[in-house]
């Protein structure tokens, strides 16, 4: 399998024309990522209420993301998500994301998306494995 970086992530990337363009920033020495995101109506599942997969989508992202920033190169094997609160259209959501534990090749990470005030509106944890980069991008 390759995986390749061609800078058009859904989530982040600045260029994708119909992405997300989420920024976030890293916190290198304590292992976190934070960011914010106001859904606009064109991300709705329900009326006035974003859609469940594009906060997964998030919430997968911020704890990825957060992994190749410090240098670990690993993708999702597992999520488990927990919707627990409309997000609101037009309402600024937070997203952290940060690291639990590591055993082996398994980076046992978290995330939870919150509103303005405080409470949380999803949260996930998720099994990340590192991979290997062969040659031309391939993976092992």
């Amino acid at each position: 399998m390759d995986i390749v970086d061609d800078g058009m992530c859904f989530i982040c990337s600045q260029r994708n024309p119909i992405g997300l363009k989420v920024k976030f920033e890293i916190d290198k020495e304590n292992l976190r990522l934070t960011g914010t995101f106001t859904p606009r109506r064109e991300h709705e599942g329900y009326r006035g209420v974003m859609h469940g997969g594009l906060q997964s989508a998030l919430l997968d992202e911020a704890m990825v993301k957060l992994l190749w920033e410090v240098g670990i190169s690993a993708v999702s094997a597992a999520l488990q998500i927990r919707l627990l609160r409309p997000a609101k259209i037009g309402e600024k959501i937070a997203i952290k994301g940060w690291v639990e534990s590591r055993k082996g090749r398994l980076i046992f990470t978290a995330a939870r998306l919150e509103d303005g005030e405080g409470n949380v509106l999803s949260e996930a944890t998720g099994k990340c494995v590192k991979v290997k980069f062969k040659e031309g991008g391939s993976v092992e």
